[in-house]
């Protein structure tokens, strides 16, 4: 007989006591990050029921099965509330894997050696905002790996949200109604460039002259003809605290004209779900939002890796559940050993639609891979969750440079109040857009006014 000396219980007790303690660090066994340092996976932070699906469920679900509303209940702890009842309710499935234990495989490469080799450089400056040792913007990776708050796990998020030095998005997008119609479809890309804290492209870590920007980032409509044109840039400052410049293409004014940056709870285009301010669950300077906080820790399913689909010229993904068999995205999940829950509420938006959201966290990573939001009543509101992958299956792979691409893969941008579903997958091209990773021709093609103005026309 096999006698555990870590029992679920254990784990269960641990992650209680951390919350309750206002503790940061992960790892149960161990600190995370020192285990990931010295093997590049995260085995021995954690007991052998946080590492695998069939051990945490004694069996009952494995690699290779399906979650459906038949056997969820199974995993209800390791789901949020919304994706729980999409299963439960609305026929949404999910594909099981084997948990990815590789570090590597879980962002892009350069990224995850700039985060190793600059761990512990990292500090919040008089102002709040992250520096490097000298003072100035931070140079590479994730600052705050084995993060110790919620705010510096939002902090870290907020500097890189696709972890690429540059990053350009052709997207599909597909908007429905609350009996399962595809009401609206886009074709669109979305374009990501940083100034600073660089590890792939040159100059680096800095681009001379734009250092006191955080994030150049726009999007242009592609599709249909009534939207072709229509397309938006931000402009962040490197100072966490104020908002973006943003600037709007209109093709039915011809011209590009200035936007209310605070107006980030609103769709962008008819029937879409999804607000600036959903962005990779961080979509608004960091102290727009404020009274960041840990609520919860433990193990969690997330759809980290396979959900590439590179059968697919295109990189289309299958659909399933709803009324019509389109409202979700074939997604496989796996078992995370801890995902840290954090909530924040909007502090400078006094109109805001919503009263706090609540982000799952990786803490392997930081990489947010669920978010919830709620109502001014505080009832969940609309919820945001991704897939990511590497794109590398079998002897197929897409490159981003030297190594395999890393990035999100789908999203479900949900609304729980109306049952509308906006559904967005990275494609391979767009309207004669490529997916594309750190080129340097990014910032003239996409992220100018006068590229708005060129895109529009």
């Amino acid at each position: 007989m096999h006698i555990r000396r870590f029992d679920r219980d254990f784990s269960r007790r641990h992650f209680l006591k951390t919350v309750a303690a206002g503790a940061g660090g992960a790892g149960v066994l161990m600190p995370l990050w020192q285990a990931l340092a010295e093997t590049g996976e995260a085995t021995r932070a954690y007991p052998e029921e946080l590492l695998s699906i069939e051990a945490y469920t004694r069996g009952r679900i494995q690699p290779g099965d399906v979650i459906t509303a038949d056997n969820v209940e199974l995993v209800k702890d390791l789901l949020e509330p919304v994706k729980y009842e999409q299963v439960k309710t609305m026929g949404r499935r999910l594909k099981v894997k084997a948990s990815t234990t590789d570090l590597m495989r879980l962002s892009p490469w350069e990224y995850l050696e700039a985060t190793l080799r600059n761990q512990g450089k990292a500090r919040f400056d008089d102002k709040g905002n992250v520096v490097a040792p000298d003072g100035g913007p931070w140079i590479g990776g994730n600052p705050f790996p084995a993060a110790q708050s919620a705010l510096e796990l939002f902090a870290s998020l907020t500097l890189n949200w696709g972890r690429h030095d540059g990053s350009f998005y052709a997207i599909f997008e597909q908007d429905l109604g609350p009996e399962g119609k595809v009401n609206y479809e886009y074709e669109a890309g979305w374009a990501e460039l940083s100034p600073v804290a660089r590890v792939s492209m040159e100059p680096k870590p800095y681009w001379p002259g734009h250092e006191d920007k955080l994030r150049y980032q726009s999007i242009v409509f592609l599709e249909p003809h009534s939207s072709r044109g229509t397309s938006f840039l931000n402009i962040w400052p490197y100072d966490h605290s104020t908002f973006p410049v943003l600037y709007g293409y209109v093709p039915e004014f011809k011209r590009v004209r200035q936007f209310p940056t605070d107006q980030r709870f609103e769709p962008l285009i008819p029937g879409s779900t999804l607000y600036l301010s959903d962005a990779w669950a961080a979509g608004d300077p960091l102290y727009t939002w404020g009274n960041y906080r840990i609520v919860g820790r433990g193990p969690a399913l997330c759809a980290l890796s396979d959900n590439w689909n590179a059968d697919n010229d295109n990189w289309h993904h299958g659909t399933h559940g709803g009324p019509e068999g389109k409202t979700f995205w074939d997604t496989t999940v796996e078992l995370v050993p801890e995902a840290i829950i954090c909530e924040a509420e909007p502090v400078k938006f006094p109109r805001a639609p919503v009263s706090k959201k609540r982000v799952w966290f990786d803490a392997r990573t930081g990489l947010p891979v669920a978010m919830v939001s709620y109502d001014r009543r505080g009832q969940a509101y609309r919820s945001f969750d991704a897939a990511f992958s590497l794109y590398e299956q079998g002897d197929k792979r897409f490159l981003d440079g030297k190594h395999p691409y890393w990035s999100w893969a789908h999203v479900h941008a949900f609304d729980l109040q109306t049952r509308s579903m906006t559904r967005l997958e990275q494609v391979r091209t767009a309207s004669g857009h490529d997916t594309i990773a750190n080129d340097p021709g990014m910032y003239d093609r996409y992220l100018t006014q006068s590229a708005l103005s060129r895109l529009g026309s």
